[in-house]
């Protein structure tokens, strides 16, 4: 069932990745310049965010999916709870990195294989935290364990996705 699950989580961020990716020309009017640059800054907001310096609320639907969802039937069941939860859309998303990247999508216009390969990382990223409970094997402890790292791990992924952003917009044209 937990591939089943991460399946779904996969292909629900391609999905959501696809739609911001159709969106994307909508801005394509402003310069790139200024979009780039756009996305550089939501990105340092969001690490300010995520550390707690700036308090805003999230746009989101702030609940989970339903669990009757399994209950109907487990094996259509795990892979629509990992599609849902990996749009994004119906689920709580505490941290601004997903947001982000949504706006990087959004205002970078790029090519459709990078967009559906961003979606595949989100999903995938999604994945990681049920995957590795379970390769673990510690239950409550690993919890607890992940629980006291978050805001660590939190605030290092929206660094790390801040400057993989500024790098990727703002590195010079091939020749």
């Amino acid at each position: 069932m937990l591939a089943l699950f991460s399946a779904g989580l996969v292909l629900g961020g391609m999905l959501s990745a696809l739609v911001l990716w159709l969106a994307s020309g909508l801005p394509s009017p402003v310069p790139q310049p200024v979009r780039h640059a756009l996305v550089v800054a939501l990105a340092g907001l969001g690490v300010l965010r995520d550390a707690g310096v700036v308090r805003f609320p999230l746009p989101q639907n702030a609940r989970q999916v339903p669990r009757d969802v399994l209950n109907r039937d487990v094996v259509r069941g795990s892979l629509r709870f990992g599609f849902e939860l990996g749009t994004g859309v119906r689920t709580y998303v505490p941290a601004t990195s997903p947001y982000v990247l949504a706006a990087a999508l959004l205002l970078s216009t790029p090519d459709l294989a990078t967009a559906a390969l961003t979606g595949a990382g989100f999903g995938l990223g999604r994945a990681l935290t049920p995957l590795t409970r379970y390769a673990g094997r510690a239950g409550e402890s690993w919890d607890v364990a992940l629980r006291s790292r978050l805001p660590a791990v939190t605030v290092g992924g929206a660094l790390a996705l801040a400057a993989g952003l500024a790098v990727l917009l703002f590195r010079p044209p091939a020749s």
